[in-house]
C-alpha cells in the first residue's frame, strides 16, 4: 500500500517480528532491558539527507492536459507551453494557490493525485516534479534540485497522510487496520522529512482512531500500543494517547506492555518535559504508571530500580529536569489523595474567618462535608477549665474521610477580640490544635492511602540521593502540600524520614530549607518542633535539627532568639533529658544575654546543673566568663599585628594572655586563620579595624561578626572566600565606613544592596569582582 515503506523492506520486517514474541519476559524494569520490542522496529529511520517539510512556498506552475484531437496536441506542445509562478500552500486536505487564477484556478485534492514523481525524460525541464491528475498533468517546476526534492518528499507525505486519515476513520477489520497503523510508523520513521508533525500526525491519527473506538479488546488496545512504540522513543504522546494510556495502566497494570513499552515514553517525559502545567495529561500518565510499576509483586522494590535508572549510575544525574519533574509528579499524586476534602472547603471557613472568628451557622451552607475550626496557636497555652468553657462537637462523615472537632466557645471569642486583623493566618497556625479542647482525624480510603504510601515513599527514595537533596529541600521549603495533608498523622509521620535526611545533610543549601521560605511563614522546624502538629517524638528531631542550623544559619543570635520566644520550654525539658545540643543552646542563651527575666535565668541554671553534662557545660561557661571579664578589662595594646601563618588556635592563645580591652586595631593578613576565630574576636569591644586579607575567613565568621560587632569601622576582605551569602549579612553593621572586598565573589545586586544599607560607607573597593 505505500511504496516507500514498502521499498525499506517495512513488509519483511514485520514477517520477522510476527514470528517473534509479543514481548520479551522481564520482571523488573532494567536500563538497558527496557523498550526492547519498540528498539527492533525503530532500527529502520532513515539515514540519507534530511529535509524541513514544506507548508508553503513560490514554484512555477504548469498544466497539461491530455491531448484528444490534434489540436489539443499542438496546443500541448512544448512550445506552446507556459509556466506561472504561484505561492502554493500544502493544507491538510489539497494544495492550494494564494492567487487561484490560470492553471491554480482550482484547488488540486490530494485525493485527486495519483502519483506524485520526479521528471526523467529526456529534454524534460531541470528541477521538475509531475503529479499524475485525470485528464492531466501538473508540473511543478524549483529553482533548485534541493527545492525540488523538498517539494517532492512534501507533497508525497501530505498526500499519504490524507489517505490513512480517510482509511483509519472507518474501520471495519482491526487486523487491517493494526496493519495500517504499522505501515504509517514505518512510514514516519523513513521519512526523509525533519519536523515534529513527521511523528506527530501519525500518533495524532492513532490517537483520534482509540477515542472513537472505545470498545475494544485488550488484545486490540495491546497490539496497536506496540505498533505506534517506535514513534513514542522520540515523541511525547497527545493528550489523547495519554488518556488511553492511562487507562491501560489502570486497567491492566501488571502487562508486560506497561514495562516494555510505556518505561521508555515515561523517561523520555521525565528527562525532558519543561512544564506539566501546558500538558497536565502527561503528568497524569506518568503518575499512573508509577502507580502500575507498584502493583507487580516487587512493589516498591520496581519504582526504586526505576528511580535509580532515571538517576543513573554516577554520583550526580546526569539530567537537570529529571528531579523537578518527578517531585511534581508526587505533589500531584498527594494532592488527589485530598481533593475531595479540598473541594469541599467552599462550606468551610477561610483563613480569614479563622483567624477572625468562624461564621454564624445561619450564613453557611447546608450539608457540610467537612470543616476544620482550629484555636490560635496564641491561646494554645491558656488552659480553660470545665466550669468556665462548653464544647462543641461536630462529627462530619464522607467516603473518605471522618473529622471530629472539639472547639472551645470561651477561645473563640478571645478569636472574635483580634477580628481587626486582616492578614492571613500562617499555614502551621491552622493546623495547631490544643489537645485539651480539639481533637482531629482524618481517614482515606484504602485506595487512596495506596497511593500516598506509593508517593510518599518515592519522596524518601529521592531524599537519599546525594546530588538530587538540595534541589529537593529548595522545592519542599515552602510546604506545597495542602493543609488537610499536614493534619493527616499518617502522612507527616512518613514524611518524617525526608526531614530527617536534610537535618543530617551537612550543606547550608539543604539544611537552611528547614526553616521557613520567607520571614512570617512557619517551616518544617516549626511544623516538627515539640508542640507542632507533625511532631510524635520526645523532640529528637527537634534536637537534630538545631544541632545542624545552630552551625551555619544566617542569623545565630537571632536563631537563639527565635527558640527562646518559642521553644524554651521543649528546650529545656530536653536539656533536663540530658540532650548535649539543648544544654548548648540553653548555655548560649546565658552566653549571649538572650533571657532577660531574672526568675527564667535562674531556672535555666537549675535545668543544667540538674545534669552531669549540663553542669560541665555551665561550668565552662562561668569560667569562659571570667576570661572575657579579664580579656575586656581595660588595658593592652591598642593595635596588633599577628605573624603570618598563625592559625586560629594561635590566635586563641595569644587572646587568653591578657587584656585587650583596648584593642582597636587588629591585623590578621596573610595568616591561616578560618571562620571560627570569629568567636575570639567578638570579644573584643574596642574593635574598630580588622584585617583578614588573604585568610580562610568565609560567610559563616561574616555572620557572627556582623550580629556582635556593631561598632566595626574599617574592615578589609581582600582575596577572601567570602560570597553573597555572608556579604549580605554586613547590612546590620551600620558603623561602617571603610570596607574592602577586592578579588571576593561579590555580585553587582548585593553591592548595590550593601551601599543602600550602609549609609557610612565611604571608601568601598570593588576591583576584579562581578560588581566593578
Amino acid at each position: 500500500m505505500d511504496c516507500t515503506s514498502s521499498s525499506c523492506g517495512g513488509s519483511d520486517h514485520r514477517q520477522i517480528e510476527e514470528n517473534k514474541p509479543l514481548l520479551a519476559e522481564m520482571s523488573a524494569p532494567e536500563g538497558g532491558k527496557m523498550g526492547a520490542v519498540s528498539c527492533r522496529r525503530s532500527l529502520q529511520q532513515f539515514n540519507g539527507m534530511r529535509y524541513k517539510l514544506l507548508q508553503e512556498g513560490d514554484i512555477q506552475v504548469c498544466v497539461i492536459r491530455h491531448p484528444r484531437t490534434f489540436l489539443s496536441k499542438i496546443l500541448t506542445s512544448k512550445f506552446l507551453r507556459r509556466w506561472e509562478p504561484h505561492h502554493l500552500s500544502l493544507a491538510d486536505n489539497s494544495l492550494t494557490s494564494a492567487t487561484p487564477t490560470g492553471y491554480m484556478e482550482n484547488c488540486i485534492s490530494y485525493s485527486a493525485i495519483e502519483d506524485v514523481q520526479l521528471l526523467s525524460w529526456e529534454n524534460a525541464p531541470k528541477y521538475c516534479l509531475q503529479l499524475t491528475i485525470p485528464g492531466g498533468t501538473v508540473l511543478l517546476q524549483a529553482a533548485n534540485s534541493y527545492l525540488r526534492d523538498q517539494w517532492f518528499h512534501s507533497l508525497q507525505w501530505k498526500k499519504k497522510i490524507y489517505k490513512y486519515k480517510k482509511v483509519l476513520s472507518n474501520p471495519n477489520r482491526w487486523e487491517v487496520v493494526l496493519k495500517e497503523i504499522r505501515t504509517l510508523v514505518d512510514m514516519a520513521l523513513t521519512s526523509p522529512l525533519q519536523d515534529d508533525s513527521i511523528h506527530q500526525a501519525p500518533l495524532e491519527i492513532v490517537s483520534k482512531l482509540l477515542s472513537e473506538n472505545i470498545h475494544l479488546t485488550t488484545l486490540e488496545h495491546e497490539s496497536i500500543i506496540v505498533a505506534i512504540s517506535p514513534l513514542l522513543e522520540n515523541n511525547h504522546p497527545p493528550p489523547d494517547l495519554c488518556e488511553f494510556f492511562c487507562k491501560h495502566c489502570r486497567e491492566r497494570p501488571r502487562s508486560m506492555v506497561v514495562i516494555e513499552v510505556f518505561t521508555p515514553v515515561v523517561q523520555r517525559i521525565l528527562k525532558h518535559n519543561m512544564d506539566f502545567g501546558k500538558c497536565p495529561r502527561l503528568r497524569l500518565f506518568t503518575q499512573e504508571y508509577i502507580l502500575a510499576l507498584n502493583e507487580l509483586n516487587a512493589g516498591m522494590e520496581v519504582v526504586n530500580k526505576f528511580i535509580h535508572s532515571m538517576h543513573g549510575p554516577t554520583a550526580n544525574c546526569p539530567h537537570p529536569r529529571v528531579l523537578p519533574n518527578l517531585v511534581a509528579v508526587c505533589l500531584a499524586a498527594i494532592y488527589s489523595c485530598y481533593e475531595e476534602f479540598i473541594n469541599s472547603r467552599d462550606n468551610s471557613p477561610s483563613l480569614k474567618e479563622i483567624r477572625n472568628g468562624c461564621q454564624q451557622q445561619c450564613d453557611r451552607k447546608p450539608n457540610i462535608p467537612m470543616r476544620l475550626l482550629h484555636t490560635n496557636p496564641d491561646l494554645v497555652s491558656q488552659e480553660v477549665t470545665s466550669t468556665e468553657s462548653r464544647h462543641k462537637s461536630v462529627i462530619v462523615t464522607s467516603n473518605e474521610i471522618l473529622v471530629e472537632v472539639e472547639r472551645n466557645n470561651t477561645v473563640n471569642q478571645k478569636l472574635k477580640a483580634n477580628s481587626g486583623n486582616d492578614s492571613e493566618p500562617n499555614l502551621i497556625d491552622c493546623l495547631l490544635i490544643s489537645p485539651t479542647c480539639s481533637t482531629i482525624s482524618i481517614e482515606l480510603s484504602p485506595q487512596a492511602e495506596r497511593v500516598l504510601g506509593c508517593y510518599v515513599e518515592i519522596l524518601k527514595m529521592l531524599s537519599d540521593y546525594d546530588d538530587w537533596r538540595p534541589a529537593l529541600a529548595s522545592l519542599l521549603q515552602p510546604i506545597p502540600f495542602p493543609k488537610e495533608a499536614l493534619a493527616h498523622e499518617t502522612f507527616t509521620k512518613e514524611l518524617k524520614y525526608v526531614i530527617q535526611r536534610f537535618a543530617e545533610d551537612p550543606r547550608q543549601e539543604v539544611h537552611s530549607c528547614l526553616l521557613s521560605v520567607r520571614a512570617g511563614k512557619d517551616g518544617w522546624f516549626q511544623l516538627y518542633s515539640p508542640g507542632g502538629v507533625a511532631c510524635d517524638d520526645d523532640g529528637e528531631l527537634f534536637a537534630s535539627m538545631v544541632h545542624i542550623l545552630m552551625g551555619s544559619c544566617y542569623k545565630t543570635k537571632k536563631f537563639l532568639l527565635s527558640l527562646a520566644e518559642n521553644k524554651l520550654g521543649p528546650c529545656m525539658l530536653l536539656a533536663l533529658r540530658g540532650n548535649q545540643t539543648m544544654v548548648e543552646i540553653l548555655c548560649l542563651m546565658l552566653e549571649y544575654n538572650i533571657i532577660e527575666n531574672n526568675d527564667t535565668q535562674l531556672q535555666i541554671i537549675s535545668t543544667l546543673e540538674s545534669t552531669d553534662v549540663g553542669k560541665r557545660m555551665y561550668e565552662q561557661l562561668c569560667d569562659r566568663q571570667r576570661e572575657l571579664k579579664e580579656l575586656q578589662r581595660k588595658g593592652g595594646p591598642t593595635r596588633l599585628t599577628l605573624p603570618s601563618k598563625s592559625t586560629d588556635a594561635d590566635l586563641a592563645r595569644l587572646l587568653s594572655s591578657g587584656s585587650f580591652g583596648n584593642l582597636e586595631n587588629l591585623s590578621l593578613a596573610f595568616t591561616n586563620v578560618t571562620s571560627a576565630c570569629a568567636e575570639q574576636l567578638i570579644k573584643l569591644p574596642s574593635l574598630k579595624q580588622l584585617n583578614l586579607w588573604s585568610t580562610q575567613f568565609g560567610d559563616a565568621g561574616l555572620r557572627v561578626l556582623s550580629e556582635h560587632l556593631t561598632t566595626l569601622q574599617v574592615l578589609n576582605l581582600c582575596e577572601t572566600p567570602v560570597t553573597d551569602a555572608g556579604l549580605l549579612a554586613l547590612s546590620s553593621m551600620k558603623s561602617l565606613c571603610s570596607l574592602n572586598m577586592n578579588s571576593t565573589k561579590l555580585s553587582a545586586d548585593t553591592y548595590e544592596d550593601l551601599k543602600a544599607k550602609l549609609p557610612n560607607l565611604k571608601e568601598v573597593d570593588v576591583r576584579y569582582t562581578e560588581a566593578w
